[in-house]
């Protein structure tokens, strides 16, 4: 099982001053956050691609890619690539971060570039329903 799924966090998201709902803290992992279940995680997910958008101004796969996966530790444009493959969108094309049909997509593609097998569609929309509730 990979470290994301493990940790039940699905993005890798590395540990940081911010909290997340449903986090464990503290973290038995020494650099990424865990979270109680993967719905949590993908919810997590969520809000971080969120807050990109409102708060950087990343409204595109290939602003929020290049955040999240910075080159200085991914090949990050692989990892546009196959997010752009995965979910049909343009790399290049304003998202919507509170659009489902979009976002859900978005972070099941995320959770396969990170942990090398496909995401749990229903624990994604799970984490989707904890992100807009």
């Amino acid at each position: 099982m990979s470290r994301g799924l493990e940790n039940r966090n699905p993005g890798n998201i590395r540990l940081s001053r911010v909290r997340y709902l449903g986090e464990v803290r503290p973290s038995r992992d020494p650099e990424f956050r865990q979270f109680e279940s993967l719905a949590w995680g993908y919810r997590a997910v969520f809000v971080l691609l969120d807050t990109y958008r409102r708060r950087y101004g990343l409204d595109t796969l290939r602003g929020m890619i290049a955040r999240w996966a910075p080159p200085s530790e991914n090949r990050t444009d692989a990892y546009i690539r196959a997010v752009a493959a995965d979910t049909g969108l343009d790399p290049d094309e304003r998202l919507d971060t509170r659009d489902r049909r979009t976002m859900v997509p978005v972070a099941a593609s995320i959770s396969r570039v990170e942990n090398g097998v496909k995401a749990d569609l229903a624990e994604v929309e799970r984490g989707w329903e904890l992100f807009v509730r």
